[in-house]
């Protein structure tokens, strides 16, 4: 193999105590192509797989010291590893015995190396499948939860992390707040600008409410033009703090039209924070009902509406 192959070549561990099966598995299979290590017993090969990350171990079941199943449980609980189990004991161990441990194949001595081979191209070529179908799926699975647009998470998943924030605040007696923003006169932007050019918009103001999240916070496009955010472990004064940063963050922000002209739009936002076993709908009404005072007062402002506030 020239280096550009080595570096790609997958990297296999053989595992037996009988050098003159080591060997020639190993150079077999350093001949189709694979990067091969070896070890003579279950210990050393733990130790191994501590430095050297491989694609799968080839192991026999009897071995000095921890067994070959012994191993390839050991294996499946640590690592991201396939196992093939060798034994010349047909009598005593069962394919099945070796499955229920984690092995994905189980193959009988004397060892046919062109068989094992084809096993070992076999198992790797279903675990690659079977990555990829969970990348797929995970794929699928943001795609569901996030707005195509601005790249926020949309309101099918707001709703359900809102829950579970709601619980976790509960269980640990953590604050929480959620703020709710509206941009101002969106419809009167996008029939004097545009349908793309509001859309500008939008995208902006995703980035800009990314930015100002931290790693526990959530940002949600929850309609058309409205926005929230949920906030674990934040209080109204520092939840009031980001959502000022946020709303002047857009205020300051100039769009270049398509026409040549200049434009720029703002944002209302409220706040409110968790009451403890509180219905969630009178926890996003009242967010919602700040965000409306803000609309009232002129726009381009946050309110913060504490629980039991009186609205006259």
């Amino acid at each position: 193999m020239d280096a550009e192959q080595s570096k790609m070549a997958q990297r296999v561990l053989i595992v037996d105590d009988e050098i003159s099966i080591r060997e020639p598995i190993q150079s077999y299979l350093e001949m189709t192509g694979y990067a091969c290590f070896t070890s003579d017993s279950g210990e050393r090969a733990i130790e191994l797989l501590r430095t050297e990350p491989v694609d799968a171990v080839i192991t026999d079941i009897e071995l000095p010291g921890i067994s070959g199943l012994e191993l390839t449980s050991l294996i499946k609980a640590n690592h991201d590893t396939e196992v093939i189990v060798m034994t010349g004991y047909a009598q005593t161990y069962s394919y099945t015995q070796a499955i229920r441990m984690g092995a994905s194949d189980f193959i009988f001595k004397p060892i046919r190396l062109e068989e094992l081979a084809l096993r070992l191209k076999r198992v790797l070529r279903e675990r690659d499948m079977t990555r990829e179908c969970r990348l797929m799926v995970d794929k699928l699975r943001q795609l569901s939860i996030t707005d195509d647009l601005t790249g926020l998470y949309n309101s099918r998943h707001f709703f359900g992390q809102l829950a579970a924030e709601a619980d976790r605040a509960v269980r640990y007696e953590r604050d929480l707040a959620l703020v709710m923003f509206d941009l101002d006169h969106f419809k009167i932007y996008n029939d004097a600008y545009g349908h793309e050019e509001g859309n500008r918009v939008l995208i902006c103001f995703g980035k800009i409410i990314r930015k100002h999240l931290r790693s526990a916070d959530s940002g949600y496009r929850y309609g058309g033009e409205e926005f929230t955010m949920i906030l674990p472990e934040t209080g109204l004064l520092a939840a009031e703090s980001v959502a000022v940063r946020i709303q002047h963050a857009l205020s300051e922000q100039l769009f270049f039209t398509d026409s040549g002209k200049t434009a720029s739009i703002t944002v209302s936002g409220g706040i409110t924070q968790y009451v403890p076993q509180e219905n969630l709908t009178d926890f996003i009404q009242r967010a919602d009902r700040a965000m409306y005072m803000s609309k009232q007062a002129g726009r381009n402002r946050v309110t913060v509406l504490p629980a039991f506030s009186k609205i006259s």
